[in-house]
């Protein structure tokens, strides 16, 4: 069999299911970073030979966790792939890691935060967004710096897979550190087909700020209900961070805080690839409307990449691992920098957004970086 001569990518994203917006937003920016390489004529591995293009194979897998690691088993056995990109979601993220671990090949994580997947022990495995229990951690204390008064929190959360109890869990550290006196948690079976039980179950603590942590269609079904929450100062809900979600609930989302991994206008010095404003310019030109952070994290795991591959000049994933392991650099999702230990994603950082006048607004972090400390831009 003659050699290859591009480079084989691959990934099992979900393009029907519950996963699918997101699926697809992911999809749309690993297809642009694949044109992004190819119309600059490929990407060099080693000094000699010219550069190699890549191709993309894509499966579906529903949403569905046998399917996706169907698909990736597939994509390591039939296809033998040279860069494996991670699905959509924590929980298929979170299935599909120990076969890419078995095999040796890099797991190239843009879409599954949930802190489990760090605690496993996986060694080829390279993300590049926050941790779900960063999601929210600092809005206790940014809604604190707003109101000392406020002073209970509830946070509602999902059962159903890991994420939404990290996120949760990571609500509850931030609002004990911001020193609120009252914080319960109350878990909910998803999806959730009773909203207005739940919340009258949280509206027993007289709760200043309340968070919904769900699949979008659970958050979606708690704002619906928010004129039952006069009492209630801030809603926040992690589904907020989407367009769709405005898209969806239209005024009701006006106010709503969420978490979003990405956002166009923050300013950022690029270290490695293009600029936010390229990216933003040629999704909309390819794809007809503005990118979300699924895309922006799917292109940016493709540009960390084929950093790892310029500095180690090889598609050997040992090498390439121990590219990203030392590497430090901002891209257009902001900054990447791994834990040696557990492979965790510590440079970058999550945003909080909130919805006025039908846009999002980004709020300034209470812990930016490099020490800075900022207040919260209500």
């Amino acid at each position: 069999m003659a050699p290859r001569t591009e480079i084989l990518a691959g990934v099992s994203l979900s393009l029907s299911g519950k996963f699918q917006r997101q699926g697809k937003e992911a999809l749309n920016g690993l297809r642009l970073w694949v044109d992004y390489v190819n119309e600059a004529g490929g990407l060099p591995v080693g000094l000699s030979g010219p550069p190699r293009p890549v191709q993309l194979i894509t499966y579906d897998d529903e949403s569905r966790i046998e399917r996706a690691k169907e698909h990736v088993l597939r994509l390591l056995t039939q296809d033998e792939v040279d860069l494996l990109f991670g699905p959509y979601s924590s929980g298929l993220t979170r299935a599909v890691a120990p076969l890419a671990e078995a095999h040796g090949k890099i797991l190239w994580n843009h879409g599954g935060a949930s802190d489990a997947i760090f605690q496993q022990g996986f060694r080829h495995l390279v993300s590049v967004l926050s941790p779900a229990s960063d999601y929210l951690r600092a809005l206790p204390r940014l809604i604190k710096q707003k109101d000392p008064e406020v002073r209970r929190i509830v946070i509602l959360h999902a059962t159903a897979g890991s994420f939404a109890a990290q996120v949760a869990r990571g609500a509850a550290e931030g609002a004990k550190a911001a020193r609120f006196d009252l914080i319960r948690l109350i878990p909910f079976d998803s999806p959730l087909q009773e909203p207005i039980r739940v919340l009258h179950e949280a509206l027993k603590d007289e709760p200043e700020l309340l968070i919904g942590v769900g699949s979008f269609d659970d958050d979606d079904a708690i704002v619906r209900e928010r004129a039952l929450l006069p009492g209630v100062k801030t809603l926040a809900v992690v589904a907020a961070g989407l367009e769709a979600f405005y898209e969806e609930l239209g005024d009701p989302a006006e106010g709503i805080i969420g978490p979003s991994q990405w956002e166009p206008g923050v300013p950022l010095d690029i270290l490695t690839g293009p600029s936010s404003s390229w990216f933003v310019s040629a999704f909309q030109t390819a794809f007809h409307h503005e990118p979300e952070y699924p895309a922006a994290q799917a292109f940016a795991t493709g540009v960390l990449f084929a950093e790892c591959l310029r500095l180690s000049g090889t598609l050997d994933d040992e090498r390439l691992l121990a590219a990203a392991h030392g590497l430090e650099t901002t891209t257009l999702f902001g900054r990447f920098q791994l834990d040696p230990v557990t492979g965790r994603q510590i440079g970058h950082q999550v945003l909080l957004i909130q919805w006025r006048s039908g846009r999002k607004v980004v709020l300034k972090s209470p812990h930016p970086p490099f020490g800075k400390e900022g207040k919260g831009d209500f």
